[in-house]
């Protein structure tokens, strides 16, 4: 199955009930598979340009890239080409951003967060750097499949404090690593096998601060037969417990095997550019 015809795509996105922007970008490319989600941070509008840079260069690169290779091919590393493409472009945007907050004042400081996932030979490899979130609901089994780069995520996993009080900590925006920051970042990159019927959350931090996680869970398992509904039903829940902050959410659902063409009919693909 094509994997435009394989998945599902929904997306929301909306400043909240505080801030005056949205600082958020996201993109959805469903012919390629490919799902981006950005959460900016800086002054003035910095924050909007940072995350729209590397939304802008993720979606536009991986594009082009993948009109001449395929994802599941291996580099010369021996990772899948999807890897490489996630990574080797979040650092491309990373020196965009770089640069711009470097020779022009009104950016100076300014960065983003990035999750992406790109959908491939029933399988997803999961980019991400910050404190935004990729989730997994399975079956009844919804799971965080990304760690924040955060303090508060190393002072949970160092045991100074508990899953329960860090819903109640100051330190929950300080993250530990974001793109555009320093003139090279390391982008975190796993690769998980789908199966029909999951659904896969993109989330900015102004869901999950504002939802508890079984709440979350909870509405995409009631909603998971209709994800536009589950979309919006999200945010509103995270504007109606406060909206402190820019929220957007992009929900995946795989409803179709799309395994890699292999052998002969890999080769007759190739031919005619499909």
């Amino acid at each position: 199955m094509r994997i435009e015809h394989a998945l599902e795509i929904a997306s929301q996105t909306h400043p909240g009930r505080v801030r005056a922007h949205n600082e958020d970008s996201l993109s959805c490319e469903p012919s390629c598979g490919l799902v981006v989600l950005a959460d900016g941070m800086g002054g003035y509008n910095a924050g909007e340009v940072a995350s729209g840079i590397t939304v802008s260069v993720l979606t536009t690169e991986i594009k082009h890239s993948l009109q001449s290779v395929r994802p599941e091919d291996k580099d010369e590393d021996g990772e899948d080409v999807a890897v490489s493409l996630l990574r080797e472009n979040v650092q491309k945007a990373n020196a965009s951003i770089f640069h711009a907050a470097q020779s022009q004042p009104q950016y100076a400081g300014m960065g983003t967060t990035v999750v992406a996932g790109l959908f491939y030979d029933n399988r997803v490899a999961v980019a991400h750097v910050g404190d935004s979130r990729v989730y997994r609901l399975r079956g009844d089994d919804f799971e965080a499949v990304t760690r924040d780069h955060s303090l508060l995520q190393e002072q949970i996993d160092s045991g100074m404090i508990s899953k329960e009080d860090a819903r109640l900590s100051r330190n929950k925006n300080l993250v530990t690593r974001a793109v555009g920051i320093d003139a090279n970042v390391t982008t975190e990159v796993h690769v998980h096998e789908v199966e029909v019927g999951d659904i896969y959350l993109l989330c900015s931090d102004g869901l999950n601060d504002m939802v508890e996680d079984d709440k979350i869970g909870g509405t995409l398992h009631a909603l998971r037969s209709n994800i536009s509904l589950a979309a919006d039903q999200l945010v509103k829940m995270a504007n109606d417990n406060g909206g402190r902050d820019n929220v957007s959410v992009i929900l995946v659902k795989v409803k179709g095997d799309f395994a890699a063409p292999r052998g002969v009919m890999a080769k007759l693909l190739s031919w005619f550019g499909k």
